[in-house]
Parts: structure tokens; sequence; C-alpha cells
């Protein structure tokens, strides 16, 4: 008799199982350390975008952030509890004294492995999020970008931006108002005052608009002190909208067009003009009569780090100015910081630069 045909598809299927199970197990003991494995709100950290290389990205991230880590904060310390055997030394004691002293031991342990800096999953290709712990993520990031624009010396191959991001929030606009309203504060609040811009990208998401977004955020900045003026020229602050699927990442950022929208790759060239900024722009709105907010759709065909939801709000640099076909873009008109209206107009668009995949 002939055998049966079945023991292929059999053994085939169950490598394909197994295979399933490993994976999943290795992630799992990623998280075995404590904290969250992927992005989720409630977080602090830095996002980074990269060139089609993620596990070299988080290893350059690692270096960097822990060089300058260590500059700002001194070397990360761990408890010696973890490096003692948990087990009762000398003497035994009564077994509830053993027992919370193995809590303590295991307590320990788990703290020691929330690292300063650790890698979650961003949920976007191309995109790595290191999350933070005990540290200012835009103050450590404006370091970095501040030495190396200094010193003009490259420092990563992969890396391409590295955004630092300070709060976290659903990606639904009734929360993302009710979170900026607290979030925007520092800055923006009476008596604090400053000159902004709103910088907004999507990816893995489709049930944001973006017009929407930057009106209310715009808004809420205008209602904080009406003194706050958008400046699309030379801002003091640059509010960063990252999205990537159900969350949002918010920052505050200075330096936003020096730092070359803080491109690691870009910011180490030497400027081969005098002014960064972009002379095409309307001049600064500091007299508080009308100031233009903008919002429109970069293209993404040279950009692995973008998804097809991505969008720019301005474009900031000489380099990637008037090479590409009109675009449509949303203008945001403020009158004293309060009303807000939105209209529509053709402007150029910007070309992303090879390097500055933002």
């Amino acid at each position: 008799m002939a055998a049966p045909v079945q023991p292929p598809p059999q053994s085939s299927g169950g490598k394909r199982k197994g295979k399933a199970q490993y994976v999943q197990a290795k992630r799992a003991r990623r998280c075995d350390g404590g904290g969250p494995r992927q992005l989720e709100p409630g977080l602090q950290g830095i996002l980074i975008t990269c060139n089609m290389n993620e596990r070299k990205c988080v290893e350059e991230a690692y270096s960097l952030l822990n060089e300058y880590g260590d500059d700002m904060y001194g070397p990360e310390k761990f408890t010696d509890k973890d490096q003692q055997p948990s087990g009762s030394e000398g003497e035994d004691d009564d077994m509830e004294a053993a027992l919370k002293k193995e809590v303590g031991d295991i307590k320990a342990s788990t703290e020691m492995k929330l690292r300063r800096f650790q890698s979650v999953e961003s949920g976007a290709n191309n995109v790595v999020f290191i999350r933070t712990l005990g540290i200012e993520p835009e103050k450590l990031v404006h370091h970095i970008l501040q030495d190396m624009y200094k010193t003009k010396k490259k420092k990563t191959r992969v890396i391409l931006r590295m955004l630092p991001i300070s709060g976290t929030c659903k990606a639904f606009l009734e929360d993302m108002k009710k979170y900026a309203e607290t979030f925007l504060e520092p800055w923006f609040k009476a008596p604090n005052k400053g000159t902004f811009q709103i910088v907004y990208k999507s990816r893995n998401n489709s049930h944001m608009n973006r017009e929407e977004v930057i009106k209310e955020l715009a808004g809420i900045v205008g209602s904080l002190n009406s003194e706050n003026k958008v400046d699309l020229t030379n801002p003091q602050y640059t509010v960063v909208v990252e999205i990537i699927k159900a969350v949002c990442c918010l920052s505050v950022v200075t330096d936003y067009m020096l730092f070359r929208k803080y491109n690691l790759q870009e910011v180490v060239k030497s400027a081969k003009d005098p002014s960064q900024l972009n002379p095409k722009q309307p001049a600064q709105a500091g007299n508080g009569k009308e100031a233009k907010l903008e919002s429109g759709d970069k293209s993404n065909q040279n950009d692995p780090a973008e998804g097809k939801n991505n969008q720019q709000v301005v474009p900031e640099n000489n380099e990637e100015l008037g090479h590409t076909k009109p675009r449509s873009e949303t203008q945001v008109v403020s009158e004293g910081g309060a009303n807000l209206e939105l209209e529509s107009q053709v402007t150029e668009g910007s070309e992303p630069n090879e390097n500055d995949l933002s």
C-alpha cells in the first residue's frame, strides 16, 4: 500500500507554528524588565527616524544618548542589591523576614532593568522610539544638536531626525485638546509668551484631520495668552505633533529652523548660505495684525521613514524650495491670537532633501 501523504504538510505546518510561538516568546522576553514594550499614552522619550535599518538605528541611538546622557546627568547608577544573592546570607532569619528580603531583591532587580533609555516598538516602519526615565528629553536632544552644530562632527550613519517627545496621549481630537490645554501651559500661558509654529505629521493613522488639529492647537496657544503670535521665519518655539497609529506625541522645541528640523545628518553640514532661514517666508508676525500658519502635504517618494499620511507644516530651508509643482496648502489666520479661520491657497511645496527625511 502507498504511504499516506500527510506527514509533509503536518511537519511544515508544525514548523510555522513553532516559529510563530518562538517569535511571540522572544517579544515577551523583551518586556520582562518591566515597563511598556510599545509606544502608548503616558510615555516620554525620543522619536527617531532612520534610513531603512532600525536595528542599527537603535544601536546608534543608545551610543549617542548614553554619551550625552552621562555628560548631562552623570553615569547611570544601579542598586547593589541585584548583585547580591537573593538567598539569606549568614544567619537564617525567620520565614517572614526571608520573604520580605526576596520581594525587595525582586523589586530592586526590576528597577535596575528599567534603564534610563529603553527602545520600545513605535508602530511605524523606519521609526524608533526610545523611552526615557529621569531625564528631560527636550533638553538632552537640544544639547546633542547644539554640540553637533558647533563641532560639525558626524556621529551617526543611519539616524536621520531625533525629536524629543515630552508627552503622549490618545490620538483623538477631544483627547488631544484636553491634554494640550495643560501640556502647552509652561511655554505659552501668561505671563509666558512667544512666537511659534506647528509641525504636524501622521503615520499609520487615517482618522485624524491635520487642518482640524492645527486649528485647535493654534487656538489653544492663542487662548493661553493673546500675545502668542505665529512666526514661520524664526519662531521661538516649534510645537511638534507626531501621530503614530492611535498615539499622539507632543513636544515644544527651540532652534528648530537653526538645527535643520532636528536632522542629525544636515546639522553637521556647513551652511552654504549665511542664513539657514527661508527668505521666502512672510515677515515676522510680531505686530499682532496678521500671522500665517501653514500646513501642506510633503512628497514621500524618497522618504522611507514616512508613511503615506505624513504631512509637513512648513517648508523650512532654501535647499528644499522652488523645485516642485504647486501643491495645495491651508493657512490659519490669527487676529490678535484669538480668532482663527481657515482659508485655502496654492503655494510652492517642498521637495524632501535626500538626507532630510523628516
